[in-house]
């Protein structure tokens, strides 16, 4: 894909958009044509192991920039926008400009100002995007672990901030942290709880 376009093409993918806590982190990779990272595919495919092997390949040979959306602006803008902020940030980061974007997904974020092509299901369609994701996932996940170490009982090095049963059942327990975002409902239905009970 990326040959057919020609020319500095930077694939752009993101992660975290269906947790209930952190972040939202997008990466935009624009990789050596003649350096592609041995093992590179889908991030969802690849084990833990694998992928932290092909993550330090691509920071070594590649042009990657990373950007992330913060839990206040998901709550501002809702979860689909703040991605799409993200993304836009990853590609403002990257060393040199792209001559083309493929995005992860079926829109466009509209902030972007250069050519840019959504690629449905990109990451198992493009080793720009492939990479993207993995490079994504493995920075939100640190970033999961180092909130896991501030707040205690959630799993979040586990769960990395998804709504798993034992993340939803700390939330009732132990209640909501700043990290939380407050208009996913699980977090706002306990909060709408704690107003009525306090109230």
């Amino acid at each position: 894909m990326e040959a057919r376009i020609g020319g500095r093409v930077a694939g752009v993918d993101e992660v975290g958009r269906g947790p209930l806590a952190g972040p939202v982190t997008a990466a935009a990779v624009i990789l050596d044509p003649g350096a592609i990272p041995e093992g590179l595919d889908d991030s969802k495919k690849l084990t833990a192991r694998k992928r932290e092997a092909v993550w330090g390949a691509i920071l070594a040979t590649a042009d990657v920039s990373v950007a992330h959306a913060t839990v206040h602006e998901i709550e501002e803008l809702n979860i689909l926008r703040a991605s799409h902020l993200a993304m836009e940030r990853a590609v403002a980061g990257l060393c040199e400009c792209p001559d083309h974007l493929l995005i992860d997904g079926t829109m466009l974020p509209r902030g972007l100002t250069l050519p840019a092509t959504p690629i449905v299901r990109g990451d198992a369609r493009s080793f720009s995007i492939a990479a993207a994701s993995i490079v994504a996932k493995i920075c939100r996940d640190r970033i999961m672990v180092d909130l896991a170490q501030q707040h205690p009982g959630y799993g979040w090095e586990t769960n990395m901030g998804y709504p798993s049963k034992s993340h939803r059942l700390a939330l009732e327990n132990l209640g909501v942290t700043p990290h939380h975002r407050r208009t996913f409902k699980p977090v706002h239905n306990i909060l709408y709880q704690e107003k009525i009970v306090s109230s």
